[in-house]
Order: structure tokens, then C-alpha cells, then sequence
């Protein structure tokens, strides 16, 4: 009753799962992955222990193909499964059982598994799978560019109810205490693609990070700025370093702040509009 798209980029040493579904909470119940290990997708008649025990496999060396075959030859409702996985070097393999309802099916190839059932038409596969392979960037952004354009070929042929991303790089969340980098769900919405992405929009902004040679000097001038428009909303004490890094936690950005000698252009841009 879902498709989802699993992968890891080797490079950039991230893994992660995208998925969606006419069902309560997907995010739930299909999508897991581990830093430095892979990525499970388990859906149809889930077997919820194929996440933590995939992974664990995954973590002791045994290949995506190997994985999926342990998995599979110890379950007895595995004609109901549907699972993809993806090991960290890239390997890759789909399952889908003789009993999954129509379209039911999955493609794999490199870093990547897609599959889906109760779907309109192969068609949203193949488009998670030529769509992923077709675009480049950070792996959240791939996920989701490819989920929505297996919405876009059909999706599941129920309608829309639920989505989810999940990102992990080891260190890659918040202060670098987690290995989450993205995970975003949205459990009961009728377009909740659209609002996955609105929420990323949202996640970039807070943890995204921009290159620090593309961040402003902070000079005579921009620093009497920076006073005037933290003045009115009632930063004042007149310690432009607190006042700011002050602001800035108020507002969530204080992972897109280093002192007040250079600023993130896009926390400036974010002040300006407070302000």
C-alpha cells in the first residue's frame, strides 16, 4: 500500500529512505536506516523487524542481496513482503512477494531500490528509479525530488495520505550529536508530498549550512545594520555578539551562527525580514 525509494550515496556517506502511502503514519512503520551502514524499506504486509534486523546484518558486512535472502528465507508470510535494501558501498536489492496486490513490483540498481504496490502502474517505479539516477545533490534532495515524481506517474492508486524522509550521515544531525540529518514524516495529510518539502525548505533553513566563503565580512556599516534591526525587535543591550547570537537562538538559527565577525547571508536575509 506504498512506494518508496530507498538509497545511500557512498560519497557523500549518507543513506536514507523516502516513502509514501494511502496509510496513517508510513514514516512509522517503513523507512529505517544507520550511519555508515544502509537503508531498509519494509511495506506491503510490513514486517517490521526486517528495519532492525536488515541493518544489523547490514552492519555486520553481509551484502544487500545477502541480506534480503536471510530476510526473506526466515519469514513465512514473505509471499505478503515488500523490501528493499541498500548496503553503504551501494549495493542494492528489491523484493516484492507473489501475493502483494497489484501493480506490485520493485527495480534496483546502483545505490538504489525502488519499489511500490498497490500502485496505479509501474510507471511510479520507474519514475523513482530514472528520476533519482537523472538527478544529483545531497541524497535528501534526490528522495524527494524522485518521490514526487513517482506521484507525479501515479503513486498508489488510493490516493495521498502520509510521507516520510529519512537522511542519516554519522555526526550529520543537530550539533553534530546524531546521525539523523533528515527526518521528516507527515502522518495524515492530503498532500502530504507538497508538505514534505515545504517542511525541508524549513529544515534547510535551520540546519542547512552555506560554505563559509560565501559569507558576508561584517563591516562598519553592516555591523550598524545589524544593531538597528536587532534594536527593534528588542535585542539592545549593546554587545552586538550577544545581542545577536541572542536573536539568532530565538529564532533557530544559532546552528548557522559563528561570532558576529562574518554572517550567513541567509541568517541576514532572515533578520531583514524580522526587521
Amino acid at each position: 500500500m506504498t512506494f518508496s525509494l530507498v538509497a545511500c550515496d557512498p560519497e557523500r556517506r549518507e543513506c536514507g529512505v523516502a516513502v509514501a502511502s494511502k496509510f496513517l503514519a508510513a514514516g512509522a512503520l517503513v523507512p529505517f536506516a544507520a550511519a555508515e551502514t544502509g537503508a531498509v524499506a519494509t511495506q506491503a504486509a510490513a514486517n517490521v523487524r526486517f528495519g532492525p534486523d536488515g541493518l544489523r546484518l547490514l552492519a555486520e558486512g553481509s551484502s544487500a542481496e545477502a541480506t534480503l535472502q536471510r530476510l526473506i528465507g526466515g519469514d513465512e508470510g514473505r509471499d505478503e513482503r515488500q523490501v528493499g535494501l541498500v548496503d553503504r558501498l551501494g549495493r542494492s536489492a528489491t523484493y516484492t512477494g507473489s501475493a502483494c496486490f497489484d501493480w506490485a513490483g520493485g527495480r534496483s540498481g546502483p545505490a538504489y531500490a525502488a519499489q511500490g504496490n498497490i500502485l496505479v502502474s509501474r510507471s511510479t517505479v520507474d519514475a523513482l528509479a530514472e528520476t533519482f539516477e537523472a538527478t544529483g545533490g545531497p541524497l535528501a534532495d534526490r528522495l524527494l525530488v524522485a518521490l514526487a515524481a513517482g506521484q507525479a506517474a501515479g503513486g498508489d492508486r488510493r490516493g495521498q495520505q502520509s510521507a516520510a524522509l529519512l537522511v542519516v550521515a554519522e555526526a550529520g544531525g543537530y550539533s553534530a550529536g546524531t546521525d539523523r540529518l533528515v527526518d521528516l514524516r507527515v502522518d495524515d495529510h492530503p498532500a502530504p508530498i507538497a508538505e514534505i518539502e515545504r517542511l525541508y525548505e524549513l529544515h534547510s533553513l535551520y540546519f542547512g549550512s552555506t560554505p563559509p566563503d560565501e559569507w558576508l565580512d561584517v563591516d562598519d556599516t553592516l555591523a550598524g545594520e545589524l544593531r538597528t534591526r536587532l534594536g527593534r525587535l528588542g535585542h539592545a543591550s549593546g554587545d552586538l555578539a550577544v545581542d545577536f547570537e541572542s536573536w539568532a537562538g530565538i529564532e533557530n538559527l544559532e546552528e548557522r551562527v559563528s561570532g558576529v565577525e562574518h554572517i550567513d547571508h541567509v541568517v541576514l536575509l532572515q533578520l531583514r525580514k524580522a526587521a
